[in-house]
C-alpha cells in the first residue's frame, strides 16, 4: 500500500511540474476553441474536471470555464463538476493513511463526530483554503462518501457562483490575469464557517480539558 501511494504521489508530482511549465492559459485553450460547440464544450469541461486534481489547479477554474461557456446556466454544472473533482484526492488519502497514526487525525475524527460530517465539510469548504487540502483531510479522517459529497456541494456553491460570475465576462478569463474575489465575500464565507464550527470546537476543547483533568 505504501509503495502504491508513493508511486502515485510521484506521478502526480511529475504532472504538476508539467502543468506549471505549461501555464494555466495553455490548459484553458482547448475550452476556448470549442466554446461555440455545446457538445464539445461539455466534453472539454468534463476533461478539465478530470485532470484538475492531478494538475493541482484551483477548482474555481472549472466554475470560471462553465460561466464562460454557459453563462449563469453553468452554475449547476459547475457545482456537479467541482464536487466530482474533489473525489480523487479524498480517495487517495482515505486509501493510504491510517487515521489512528497521528494526533492530528484523531482530533479531526473527533471534530467530525462532534459537528457532523456534512457540516464539517461544508464549513471547511467555505474557508479560503485549497480545496484539495480539505479533501485530503476528509480522507484522512475517514469521512463517509455521502456526507463528503453533500458537504462539498454545499460549501463549494458560493465559490462556484463567484467563479461563474467571472467567467460570464469572457474578457477577464482571456486576459491572463488572476481571478480575484471581493474581500467582503471571503470574509462573509469565513465568518459563516467559523459560526458553524465554533460550537463543536468549543465542546471538543471542553472534552479534552476534562480528559486531561481526569487523567491528572
Amino acid at each position: 500500500m505504501k509503495r502504491r501511494l508513493a508511486a502515485g504521489l510521484a506521478v502526480l508530482a511529475g504532472i504538476v511540474a508539467i502543468a506549471w511549465l505549461a501555464g494555466p492559459r495553455t490548459l484553458v485553450a482547448p475550452v476556448e476553441r470549442v466554446v461555440d460547440e455545446p457538445a464539445l464544450f461539455a466534453v472539454a469541461l468534463c476533461g478539465l474536471a478530470v485532470v484538475r486534481p492531478a494538475l493541482a489547479l484551483p477548482t474555481t477554474l472549472i466554475a470560471v470555464a462553465a460561466g464562460y461557456g454557459y453563462g449563469w446556466a453553468g452554475v449547476p454544472a459547475g457545482i456537479v463538476l467541482v464536487t466530482a473533482t474533489a473525489l480523487p484526492p479524498y480517495a487517495l488519502a482515505r486509501a493510504g493513511w491510517d487515521p489512528s497514526g497521528s494526533r492530528f487525525s484523531r482530533v479531526g475524527v473527533r471534530l467530525v463526530a462532534a459537528a457532523g460530517a456534512t457540516r464539517t465539510i461544508a464549513a471547511s469548504r467555505l474557508l479560503p483554503v485549497p480545496s484539495d487540502a480539505v479533501s485530503i483531510v476528509a480522507g484522512v479522517t475517514r469521512v463517509d462518501v455521502r456526507p463528503f459529497l453533500l458537504g462539498t456541494a454545499i460549501g463549494e456553491t458560493p465559490w462556484v457562483i463567484a467563479g461563474v460570475a467571472v467567467g460570464v465576462s469572457a474578457d477577464r478569463l482571456l486576459a491572463g490575469g488572476g481571478v480575484t474575489f471581493d474581500p467582503v465575500l471571503l470574509l462573509g464565507m469565513a465568518s459563516v464557517a467559523i459560526l458553524l464550527l465554533a460550537g463543536p470546537c468549543y465542546r471538543l476543547y471542553l472534552d479534552e480539558s476534562d480528559l486531561g483533568a481526569s487523567s491528572a
